[in-house]
């Protein structure tokens, strides 16, 4: 049978989101048979044209995120890349109500707002407080933990690009070991692990925490939905890349989502109440971390020492969360 070629000026009809060319790789057959289209089967609520870098992760994760929650859904942004990326005051990306606030107050001004819905008896609307992990791990820590210890009644999603971005690719305590930023140049890279603000955050016994990635859609839609429904504080803890600050091609911000969680650098997994682990996704051929770390210039200084130690370091917390997952009660 010959092969059709398209006549001369005809095209392939095509939609323009690389979600729903219906591309498959070999990790999305591999996890539950994903496939990217399904991610752009529900409702758009985020408009083209805003202000992202290309190979914005922050972007990606909030259109799946409101993908999840639907228009019923007002949107608290505190200072971070979210800020600059919904628009100048008229513009505005989003077809949901946002609330712009200070940095330190995402998540009291979203348990404000839910407080003020109840009163309205507006039980149907949800409150997302989407903030970077600046804004998270490091300035909005104190309001966050508040929110969580009364166990207010609102979903709280970090998209974590690993440093603060929106300013000038400073260090956050959300910046891995070694990595460079402009404040820990090569030289002086960052001496200190990673945060672990998952385990922070589960630390309070909040109803759900849970683990996402915008490489893999339909797990992240998944727990955004599941978050809708249960009552009480819910936190989503989201590897958004920024390919701006990690050097690297925006063409690659994909893989390294794929790479992150292939080599157990960021698993996929739920906590709730924070003692009761699930793990999402077990890589059936787990890669070194070597080949997550090479493709990014923020780790291209690193020595064969330093890369073994953060392997080491990757191995332990990764059986760690697999004792966790089997003592569950």
């Amino acid at each position: 049978m010959k092969k059709k070629f398209p006549k001369p000026g005809e095209r392939k009809k095509t939609t323009g989101s690389f979600l729903a060319r219906g591309v498959e790789t070999p990790i999305e057959r591999g996890f539950g048979g994903i496939r990217w289209q399904e991610a752009n089967r529900t409702e758009e609520l985020m408009n083209s044209g805003h202000f992202a870098c290309p190979g914005c992760g922050g972007a990606l994760a909030m259109r799946l995120a409101l993908k999840a929650l639907g228009r019923k859904t007002i949107v608290v942004i505190p200072a971070c890349c979210w800020s600059i990326i919904d628009g100048p005051f008229p513009l505005h990306s989003l077809r949901v109500p946002v609330y712009h606030t200070a940095f330190e107050t995402a998540a009291v001004v979203a348990s404000g707002i839910k407080a003020g819905l109840e009163i309205q008896n507006k039980k149907d609307i949800q409150v997302l407080a989407f903030a970077g992990d600046g804004g998270t791990a490091d300035i909005g820590i104190q309001a966050l933990s508040g929110a969580c210890e009364r166990n207010d009644d609102i979903i709280y999603a970090c998209y974590d690009n690993e440093a603060y971005m929106n300013t000038g690719i400073q260090r956050s305590s959300a910046t891995p070991l070694f990595a460079w930023t402009t404040t820990t140049p090569e030289g002086t890279p960052k001496g200190e692990p990673k945060k672990n603000m998952v385990e922070i955050v589960a630390a309070h016994r909040i109803p759900y925490t849970a683990t996402a990635s915008v490489g893999f859609p339909e797990d992240l839609i998944a727990k955004f939905k599941k978050a809708k429904e249960i009552k009480g504080l819910k936190y989503i803890h989201i590897y958004a890349p920024c390919p701006t600050g990690w050097r690297m091609s925006p063409d690659l911000m994909i893989k390294v989502c794929q790479l992150a969680v292939e080599s157990n650098i960021f698993p996929l997994y739920e906590i709730e109440e924070g003692i009761r682990y699930k793990i999402n996704y077990f890589p059936k051929e787990k890669v070194p971390v070597k080949e997550y770390l090479k493709i990014q210039g923020r780790f291209s200084h690193l020595t064969e020492k330093e890369i073994a130690l953060i392997q080491k370091k990757v191995d332990f917390e990764w059986d760690l969360l697999n004792k966790r997952a089997k003592a569950n009660f």
